[in-house]
C-alpha cells in the first residue's frame, strides 16, 4: 500500500466514482444478501424437501438475485461506473436459471446440479472480477471477493460430487446461500458508510 493510498479516509473513498455508485446502491446488495439468506433458512427448515420443490426454490432464488443484479445494473450513474456489462451477464444467468428451473420442474438431480454449478462459477468469477476492480476504491473488497471465491469452489464441489444425496444437497444448498448472504449483507453495510453526508 503506497503513502497515498494509506492517507485516503473514508471520506476520500466517498468521492470516486465507484465508491460512490456503491453507497448509493448499497440497499441491492443487503437485498440479495437477505434473499441468500431467507432461501438458506428455507432449505434447512424443510429438510425434507423434494427434488421438485428444490427445482422450485431455487428458480425462485436464482430469478430474483438475477432481477435485483440488472436493478443494480439500471440504476448506475456515469459511464466511469465499473462496467454494466458485469452486473448485467450475472443478472441474465440468474434469470435464465430461475426460467429453466421453472420450465422443466422434471429436470433429473444431475442436471440442477450441473445447472446451479455453472450458474454458482459464473456468479463467482464475475464477483472475484469486482472485486479486483475496487481493491484501490475500498478497503472491505476482501468480503466481494471471499463471496466469488466460495461461490466458485461451491460449484466446483457440485460438478465432482453429481451424485451426492437429494438431502445432502439441500442442506448443501442453504449453507452456500447463508453464507454468501451474510457476506452481501457485511459488504452493503461496508459500502453503505463511504456515502457522503448529506
Amino acid at each position: 500500500m503506497t503513502t497515498t493510498q494509506a492517507t485516503l479516509g473514508t471520506a476520500s473513498l466517498s468521492n470516486l466514482p465507484l465508491s460512490r455508485a456503491l453507497a448509493e446502491n448499497w440497499w441491492l446488495l443487503l437485498l440479495r444478501g437477505i434473499v441468500a439468506v431467507l432461501f438458506g433458512v428455507l432449505a434447512f427448515a424443510w429438510p425434507g424437501l423434494t427434488l421438485l420443490t428444490l427445482v422450485l426454490f431455487y428458480g425462485v432464488f436464482a430469478a430474483a438475485d438475477g432481477i435485483l443484479a440488472l436493478i443494480a445494473a439500471i440504476t448506475r450513474k456515469g459511464e466511469q461506473v465499473a462496467p454494466r456489462w458485469w452486473l448485467v451477464l450475472v443478472g441474465v444467468a440468474g434469470i435464465a436459471a430461475g426460467a429453466i428451473a421453472f420450465m422443466r420442474p422434471d429436470v433429473a438431480a444431475q442436471a440442477l446440479l450441473l445447472l446451479i454449478a455453472a450458474w454458482a462459477i459464473v456468479t463467482g468469477f464475475f464477483q472475484i472480477v469486482g472485486a479486483i476492480a475496487l481493491r484501490r476504491e475500498i478497503e472491505g473488497e476482501w468480503m466481494l471477493l471471499l463471496g466469488g471465491l466460495l461461490s466458485v469452489v461451491w460449484g466446483a464441489v457440485l460438478v465432482a460430487q453429481p451424485a451426492a444425496g437429494a438431502l445432502a444437497i439441500v442442506w448443501i444448498i442453504g449453507s452456500f446461500a447463508m453464507l454468501t448472504g451474510f457476506v452481501l449483507i457485511a459488504l452493503s453495510f461496508r459500502v453503505k458508510s463511504l456515502k457522503p453526508a448529506g
